[in-house]
Parts: C-alpha cells; structure tokens; sequence
C-alpha cells in the first residue's frame, strides 16, 4: 500500500506538471512516510521541486501546541529558510501575503474522519482562498482511520464555524481528498484541484477497518494532533469529543485522552447501567469499562475522577460495523441527567472563538442534541430517528465523491 505522499515522491510523472511552479506544503507532525520520513524534508530533496514555503495548521507543523485554541506564530524553518505561515495564529485564512508564496500548495494532513477536527475546515478555507487567487491545491491523500461509516447529526445552516466547515455529519466516512473534492461542488468553488490518491487502501478490511493494521501492511501511528494518540482514539473520538463542551473530563492530562471521561462527582456503575437500560443497542461493538483516573492537567486536575474507558481495540469484542460511538456519548449525557437532572454539565465559554453560543451546541452544528439530553421525556428513539435521516442522506449525497 502506499500514501499519496509515497506515490507523489516516487513516480517523477505525478510531479511533472509542477515543472516551473513554486510549491508550497500544509502539513502537520503525521505527515511522514512509511519510514517516518517528515513530508517537509522529503519534498525538500526532491530536486525537481521548488519548495518555497510551508504551512502549519491548529497545533502546528512539526506539533508545538498542547492543548485547543492555543494559537501557534510564523516563523522560518531554520534548515530549509524558507516562510512557515500558522493558519491557526493570527489568521484562520491564509492572507494575500501568504498566497504570494506559492502557485501550487500540496495538502499532506492525517484527519481522523470527524467533522469537528480542524483539518478539514482548513482545507476548505486554503481551497476557497486559492480559488479567489488562482491558485491550485493538490491533496497527497490518506486513509481515513475511523473508516467508512457514517454517524451524527448534519450541520445546521446558520451554524459553521472552524470546527463546522458545511452541513457534514460528525463521521463522514470520506478521506481528505474525497473531502476536498465535495467542498468545491457544494460550494461552487473553480480551481485546479487534483488528488494525489493512495494505491491499495482497503477501508472494509479488519483488523483496521481504514487504518493498514494487517499482517500483510502495518503503519505506524504518528499523533496528528497532541492527543490523538490511537487508533482507538480515532475510532471513538466522534462521540467524545462532545465532552469538549462539558464540564466531564474528556481524559486531558491523562495518556487516554478522548478514550474515557469522567468526574468526581458522579456514580459510574449506576449510569452504565442505566445507558445499558435506555439504549443497549447504542453500546455494540466496543467493551465500556469502569476506571478511576486523575488529570494531570485541564478539567479535575489533581482530582481523583470516575469514569469509564471505551475500548475498541481487542478484535475479538470490537465491531467496527455496530460500533457507535456518537450514539454511545450521547446516551451516556442522557443516563447522567437520570442520575442527576441538576447535574452542571455545559460548559460556557467561547469554543473556539464562537461568541454567545454553547461549546456543545458548536461542537454538534446545532441544540438538537442538547435539547434532546434535557429533554427528560426524550427517548432515544427520537434521537436515532432524527440521526438516521441525516446520515442516509449524507451517504447518498457523498457517494459520488468517493476514489476508493
């Protein structure tokens, strides 16, 4: 198998209409090859490519910044002496300035599958850029590690922001390529755009299921973001990271972030047992076990909190087909107003930068979920109707996009 990196470095003809064109690449810490190889510095040796500036997106180029909204600055790679632009520093868009550097940008970002991650409303953002510039945008594309399926609630209009490009799903089971490819038919975008596609990439294929874990083809995780540390974090991070929204610790400060979630203050028996009464169906393919962890940082630091750990890595209980895991968080909201209908568990704060609305409201692209969670007549029933209309239709909608 190989990446659209791999291809883009070993056959000359994929390069060819770069001839005369000053690069420039957007890439993050898991751009590298099969070797580990870090996207900048193999495009650096390649001769018949001008490399004339890079780009860093949310937590940096080579990864500098821990945690969200932490903002990183400009500076000049000290090897090559060439511009690094941030688009996640003073600007979000990258500025005419930036623009100037570059007549082809080469995207190399490792996405996890979620609309929520800011990878891929930067993508949007650098394509719409290039489109008014005249500027082209080529995606070495990647696997998608949470695979095909499709789960959560479409973006309402009236609700995008850096961690809601368009009306997407939370999972939208597309790779970074497909992805771009959608954005310029949704929004009528004219540029040249081509996809440096992967050879070989099998997403229905166990144990991996979008990420090459067979005994035939193995990569190694490389973190795109500070806590995206597993696979298994990538396989349940479209339910957890609603918990970004809410005064439960999403596991920050601890080595399974995005993985498990917890408080002090709540009775993790109990409301296992009551997700497990609402909505079994909803607690398929993974195994929840009952754990106590302190954070070392963020949310209940130096506090010992309950909580529960999603595990999906064991073959033998992980089903990637039945697996949940937005349904899975969701229940677990609804069980914990069960069990403590006053219990505080919003957070109110400018979430990424979105004045006068909730983080949680944000991070699913409208209050239905919210409302749905406060609701105490709400059944899940409801809740799955509302989701299943939405994801049919993402996945008509997105069937025409896909390369592989």
């Amino acid at each position: 198998m190989q990446f659209g990196l791999e291809r883009f470095i070993q056959d000359a003809a994929l390069r060819a209409p770069l001839a005369g064109r000053r690069v420039a690449l957007l890439a993050h810490p898991a751009s590298v090859t099969r070797d580990l190889t870090h996207a900048l510095d193999a495009l650096a040796g390649l001769p018949d490519v001008r490399l004339t500036a890079a780009f860093g997106p949310q937590h940096g180029l080579r990864g500098d910044k821990q945690d969200n909204m932490i903002e990183s600055p400009d500076y000049t790679d000290p090897r090559l002496g060439i511009p690094v632009f941030s688009l996640y520093g003073e600007v979000r868009r990258p500025t005419e300035e930036m623009l100037a550097s570059f007549d082809v940008l080469l995207v190399d970002l490792q996405d996890l599958g979620c609309r929520i991650y800011t990878f891929i409303t930067t993508l949007l953002y650098v394509l719409e850029a290039a489109a008014q510039h005249g500027k082209a945008v080529w995606v070495l594309d990647r696997p998608n590690p949470a695979g095909r399926p499709v789960e959560g609630l479409t973006l309402r209009p009236g609700w995008e922001s850096f961690v809601g490009a368009g009306p997407l799903p939370m999972r939208h089971g597309l790779t970074l390529g497909e992805l771009g490819h959608w954005f310029i038919a949704h929004f009528g975008l004219q540029l040249e755009y081509r996809v440096i596609e992967m050879q070989g990439w099998q997403p229905e294929a166990a144990p991996g299921y979008g990420w090459p874990q067979g005994p035939q083809e193995w990569r190694s995780w490389v973190n795109p973001s500070p806590n995206a540390a597993s696979l298994s974090m990538a396989r349940a991070y479209a339910g957890t990271v609603m918990l970004e929204g809410t005064t439960l610790s999403e596991g920050r400060g601890t080595t399974r972030a995005l993985e498990l979630f917890g408080a002090p203050d709540i009775d993790t028996r109990r409301l296992l047992a009551d997700m497990r009464e609402l909505a079994p169906d909803w607690l398929q393919g993974c195994v929840l076990r009952e754990c106590w962890f302190e954070p070392t940082f963020h949310k209940h630091a130096g506090q010992l909190c309950a909580g529960v750990q999603i595990h999906v890595e064991d073959p033998a209980h992980y089903d990637h087909a039945a697996f949940k895991p937005w349904r899975l968080q969701a229940l677990a909201f609804k069980a914990l107003r069960r069990q403590a209908p006053d219990y505080p568990l919003w957070r109110d704060f400018p979430y990424e930068y979105e004045l006068g609305k909730l983080p949680i409201d944000v991070i699913n692209g409208s209050p239905l979920l919210r409302e749905w969670v406060d609701d105490p007549q709400a059944s899940p029933a409801e809740l799955d109707a509302l989701a299943r209309a939405d994801e049919t239709a993402w996945e008509k909608a997105r069937a025409a996009f896909l390369l592989y």
